[in-house]
């Protein structure tokens, strides 16, 4: 866990505000700050921890190791939160640190917990539980996790999280995760939520909780509503969504196509070329997963999504597919052309359950998704730069 800080966040967030990249704000300067606590913290472990090499090695004997207290972030989208977090992740210096959304995390841990499980069964270990040889694999990888979006939505995420971070905890992992929720408010009207709460108090235990409440939503400043978003659903968009799809589909066949995922198939109903079209229904009215659509993203630069509709508590499973769908979306810099019956804030009615919560997000990358810097950073275009 060799950990050194280069300059402080306050340092680096200062300098963006010098150089004019972006206006100060009290809030996220105080966060800032909040973040810098952390990073003295994660030194001063590190300097006692090289203090006396054979005092750290007989530590556990002698008195509790150093620990670092985390930070979760939280408020409403487009505050800020993510780009401070990156500031605090480029400024630790380590080997072993790792920033990801937190769902693509929740993904990794399930597939190392399967693939103990076969080697369970081949005989190639004895230890039955997945949960404490998969917490030592990830924390071997990075004591200091950094999560983007935390959020809880899939239930067989929500019943490993206490064992799982109770393992990583004690192991000296040291959390910082944004999210636009209150620990509280994680997992909210879950199936069997109760058995959730014991790790919403493991993780107020180890993290300060800071609400981020700073002045506006900057993302919404970059947008330049380019027409890639299409809205109402009528004769006009229809007919402006398929001139755009002919547009990015020239030059290519356009055919069926099938993308497998493990050991199944994924339909893709119309694809030309690096850009793929699919009805709402045909990504969020089947089952399909967040590994689905990492597949999806993978093989498509550009992604056209047709006829979404207006959500409300009877449309909750499709609600949370089209939450995940646009996270990984977003998240892979894909271009996205949308039709859609109301523009991003008036597509989910509801604001019960946990759903209303995310949606939230889901219209702020929507919004991004329209501007010009997105565009301008998105898979497609770094390609076409680079060739």
């Amino acid at each position: 866990m060799d950990t050194a800080t280069s300059n402080s966040v306050a340092e680096r967030y200062n300098a963006l505000v010098a150089h004019g990249e972006i206006e100060s704000d009290a809030a996220q300067l105080k966060l800032a700050e909040a973040l810098d606590r952390v990073l003295l913290e994660i030194s001063e472990k590190r300097l006692t921890r090289k203090s006396s090499s054979l005092g750290w090695l007989f530590a556990s004997r002698q008195k509790a190791k150093p620990v670092v207290r985390g930070l979760y972030i939280h408020g409403s989208v487009g505050r800020g939160k993510t780009m401070l977090m990156d500031l605090f992740f480029d400024a630790v210096s380590a080997s072993h640190k790792r920033r990801v959304h937190f769902h693509d995390f929740m993904a990794d841990v399930h597939e190392r917990i399967n693939a103990h499980r076969k080697a369970l069964k081949r005989g190639e270990t004895k230890q039955e539980d997945p949960i404490p040889p998969v917490a030592a694999q990830l924390i071997a990888e990075a004591w200091v996790l950094c999560f983007d979006e935390f959020s809880v939505t899939d239930i067989a995420d929500a019943m490993i999280l206490s064992r799982l971070f109770g393992q990583l905890f004690d192991r000296g992992c040291v959390l910082v995760a944004t999210s636009n929720v209150e620990p509280d408010n994680l997992y909210h009207e879950g199936l069997n939520r109760q058995l959730f709460l014991p790790f919403i108090a493991l993780l107020k235990s180890r993290v300060d909780v800071f609400n981020l409440d700073a002045r506006t939503d900057y993302r919404l400043e970059k947008t330049s509503q380019l027409p890639v978003y299409l809205t109402p659903l009528n004769d006009a968009t229809r007919i402006a969504f398929a001139k755009a799809w002919q547009g990015v589909a020239s030059g290519h066949t356009v055919r069926r196509q099938e993308i497998e995922a493990k050991g199944r198939v994924i339909e893709v109903p119309m694809a030309a070329g690096d850009a793929a079209r699919f009805s709402f229904e045909e990504l969020c009215g089947r089952p399909l997963g967040t590994g689905d659509y990492h597949r999806i993203a993978e093989r498509y630069d550009t992604i056209f999504i047709e006829n979404i509709p207006v959500m409300d508590e009877s449309a909750r499973n499709e609600a949370k597919r089209f939450i995940n769908l646009i996270d990984m979306l977003y998240d892979n810099g894909i271009r996205v052309f949308v039709s859609a019956a109301a523009a991003p804030e008036d597509l989910y009615r509801s604001r019960r359950g946990n759903e209303g919560f995310e949606f939230a997000r889901t219209a702020s990358r929507l919004f991004e998704m329209q501007s010009a810097d997105y565009l301008a950073g998105s898979r497609v275009a770094q390609k076409s730069a680079a060739g």
